[in-house]
């Protein structure tokens, strides 16, 4: 017996709110990606003119393609991952001399929808394979 669950439908038969919950996740991680790197190359450096905290968002770019290939395995794995950049939002919000407030906690809010993207995403595709079965 093939499984199923882990391949990508077409998105054309996906049910509009499984389209809306990807189109969340994909611009949370865009979003995440570009908060973090103007972040540490423009609005708030640890050294003047950037520093290589940049390099923190290539995990990021990683699961972009998995997204845009939705597919089930990256929005598992990138549920996990997001909480690397949430803990270094909540302790940059916290003890960070350098960052305005509003930069962690942008971040951390980012965070937190992406993970609730990521877990509403696999939960409605696991039900909507349920139903086609």
């Amino acid at each position: 017996m093939h499984d199923t669950s882990s391949t990508a439908p077409a998105t054309r038969d996906a049910p509009s709110e499984l389209r809306r919950i990807r189109t969340v996740a994909v611009a949370t991680l865009v979003a995440l990606i570009a908060l973090g790197l103007a972040w540490e190359l423009v609005l708030a450096p640890l050294r003047p003119g950037g520093s290589l905290w940049a390099l923190k968002v290539v995990p990021l770019v990683f699961p972009l393609a998995g997204f845009l290939r939705h597919r089930m395995y990256t929005y598992r794995w990138v549920s996990l991952l997001v909480w690397l950049y949430f803990a270094e939002g909540v302790m940059r919000a916290w003890n960070d001399p350098v960052a305005p407030a509003w930069l962690p906690l942008t971040q951390v809010a980012l965070c937190l929808v992406l993970f609730a993207a990521c877990a509403m995403h696999v939960r409605t595709r696991l039900g909507w394979g349920r139903k086609a079965t």
